[in-house]
């Protein structure tokens, strides 16, 4: 039985950064190599901001940042930070920044986050700059990008190689959906997972919490030498923002808080209500997808559903094959379909990889599950999927209760029948080495000052709900609401959300709360 979130409720919210833009990142631009550049732009000489610092942590606050280029425009430094920030003598691990200075006079820092937990920051800003951060903001500040512990080119956790990961995101279970032998099955493959993540991660593995992140964040800040905090997260870099402005008040800047995570849900509520919200969002696309005229399905929204659902039902029974010899089952074939839900830019790809389906070809919908997976060529482009996991399994409490859980479950095959078959498996952090450190609850961030929280209508990921909820809870919480499809609202060509978003991190103008943006 299953006391948390399923694998599928917990991965479901992973991998913010791009994936709300899919129709860059297919077009092979997301991840596009960066050159290097000789000359970087000199870098700035702000001290550490060491006041009020405890005398253990005073090493790390008052260390000096050596910056070099790391791409044009770019320049890089590794932070060092404490293991265990509850005993600073523990041992060191490593955080990698990258900075893109101000085209004109720097306000200040910009710290941003693109969500997972896992996704790499510093991927985002030196890949997809101009996707993170709208040209007003690159003009006006340093914006600063960062790999979380655990995360990419920081200390990493580090669990299976290319072929496992592959058996473990892709593999098709032999024993039947839904029997005690099929959670078996995959509850082996769980304890596998963790037992490689607890033998190559170095013993960092009961460090890796937001707790522990967000502590990381007040360092960084402090070493690129601001007084306060300004901060951009998408997702669950909201759920890190309010965790670091509930931490530091004082220092808490102008922070903007984009397609929110509600920290008081508990997790069998949270993986309910993504599965309401990708169902959601998937109806969404289906009566877009019937009113283009080019359709693979047919009939009203409720009958092509239908048909969608027998699509899965049969790929479940007998997988594709695809053309490099992988076979796709229901549950890859589910991950590429939500992958393609984060951007209403992305439908297109997923028209494009349902028609192949249909007549049993699984190419597209490899290419949207891979993407997701950040699989490219046979090999996996960073840690996401392995951070993802060792972030949720110490930062949500354990739930046990039978009644609940048949409530949750009841509630997910009522409000999403497509998706529901496909959202439930045994937890995998039923099996992770060490138990969670986590709490849920309310965020009130008193004393922090105005914080904006962003919510869009329909966002899948981050249900529209969270976002309202969380902008209660803040003592000064204002939210602007983005009406429409997908994932996060800032940058995405709502010029209403973009103007006010801008306004309050570049002149600290604070918007009506409620405002709506059409």
């Amino acid at each position: 039985m299953n006391n948390r979130p399923t694998s599928r409720f917990r991965r479901a919210a992973a991998i913010i950064a791009g994936l709300a833009a899919a129709s860059v990142a297919l077009s092979g631009c997301l991840y596009a190599m960066i050159p290097e550049q000789a000359d970087p732009k000199p870098s700035a000489t702000n001290a550490p901001d060491t006041d009020g610092v405890a005398a253990d942590l005073l090493p790390y606050y008052s260390q000096t940042l050596t910056w070099t280029a790391c791409g044009t425009g770019f320049d890089c430094t590794d932070v060092t930070a404490p293991l265990d920030w509850e005993n600073p003598g523990a041992g060191e691990i490593t955080l990698s920044v990258v900075r893109h200075q101000a085209e004109g006079t720097a306000i200040g820092s910009l710290l941003t986050n693109p969500g997972g937990p896992g996704a790499s920051g510093v991927d985002l800003i030196l890949n997809s700059l101009d996707y993170a951060v709208g040209a007003d903001l690159i003009e006006n500040y340093d914006v600063i990008g960062f790999d979380p512990r655990g995360v990419g080119s920081s200390t990493a956790v580090t669990c299976f190689d290319a072929a496992e990961m592959d058996d473990y995101l892709y593999g098709i279970p032999t024993a039947t959906r839904g029997t005690a032998e099929w959670e078996a099955e995959l509850l082996d493959k769980h304890k596998a997972f963790a037992e490689a993540c607890e033998a190559n991660s170095d013993g960092i593995l009961p460090f890796i919490t937001t707790i522990n992140a967000a502590r990381d964040m007040d360092l960084i800040r402090a070493v690129l030498g601001d007084t306060q905090l300004n901060y951009l997260g998408y997702s669950y870099g909201t759920f890190l923002g309010a965790t670091y402005a509930q931490l530091y008040p004082e220092k808490a800047g102008r922070l903007v808080l984009d397609g929110a995570i509600d920290p008081s849900v508990p997790g069998l509520e949270v993986g309910a209500t993504q599965a309401l919200g990708f169902e959601s969002a998937l109806r969404a696309y289906m009566q877009d997808c019937l009113d283009s005229g080019e359709c693979p399905f047919n009939g009203t929204v409720d009958q092509a559903m239908t048909d969608l659902g027998a699509l899965l039902a049969s790929a479940d029974r007998t997988p594709l094959k695809n053309g490099d010899g992988r076979l796709m089952g229901a549950d890859s074939m589910m991950t590429g379909i939500i992958a393609a839900l984060y951007s209403q830019d992305s439908w297109s790809y997923l028209t494009q990889g349902l028609d192949e389906a249909l007549q049993g070809d699984p190419t597209t919908m490899f290419l949207l599950a891979d993407f997701y997976n950040r699989r490219e060529g046979g090999t996996y482009t960073d840690n996401s999927s392995e951070a993802f996991r060792a972030y949720n399994c110490m930062d949500y409490p354990v739930e046990d209760d039978p009644d609940a859980e048949a409530a949750t479950r009841a509630k997910i095959a009522e409000g999403a029948p497509t998706i529901a078959p496909y959202w439930e498996g045994p937890d995998s952090c039923e099996v992770w080495p060490y138990p969670p450190t986590g709490t849920r609850g309310e965020i009130a961030a008193a004393g922090a000052g105005p914080i904006l929280v962003v919510g869009t209508t329909n966002d899948p990921a981050t249900p529209y709900e969270w976002s309202e909820s969380l902008a209660d809870q803040l003592e000064e919480g204002v939210l602007i609401t983005r009406v429409g499809e997908g994932h996060t609202g800032y940058n995405k060509g709502n010029v209403c959300v973009d103007d006010a978003v801008e306004a309050f991190l570049l002149d600290d103008v604070v918007p009506e709360d409620g405002l709506r943006c059409e």
